[in-house]
């Protein structure tokens, strides 16, 4: 059976992103971690305006690893005071990526 690919829905406007303006840096949290030992999953912030296709092509290529699944979340700022001026922290994009059972990341 032959499958055939769809052309994209929509394009992102704006210049074309590198892989390393796509991933800014990995999270290393307990959540993460468990997250990466149980599920092969790994979590990495994100540039903003990258686009879940993009974050798949890019993970590939920096860490030459095959992805299954990404998954994407906007994290809103919190509120921080600093006496009495009140502010707010960036927002920021965290994206959960799944690889296949064959690949893994090390970090350390």
């Amino acid at each position: 059976m032959v499958t055939l690919r769809r052309a994209p829905a929509y394009t992102r406007k704006g210049p074309p992103l590198d892989p390393h303006q796509v991933v800014v840096r990995p999270l290393i949290t307990e959540k993460a971690t468990h997250l990466s030992e149980r599920h092969n999953a790994y979590t990495f912030e994100v540039n903003p305006l990258a686009g879940k296709t993009e974050i798949k092509a890019a993970v590939e290529t920096l860490f030459n690893v095959k992805v299954r699944d990404v998954r994407t979340q906007n994290r809103k700022g919190k509120l921080r005071r600093v006496r009495l001026q009140q502010g707010r922290t960036r927002g920021w994009k965290k994206a959960i990526v799944a690889l296949h059972d064959d690949y893994r990341i090390d970090f350390y």
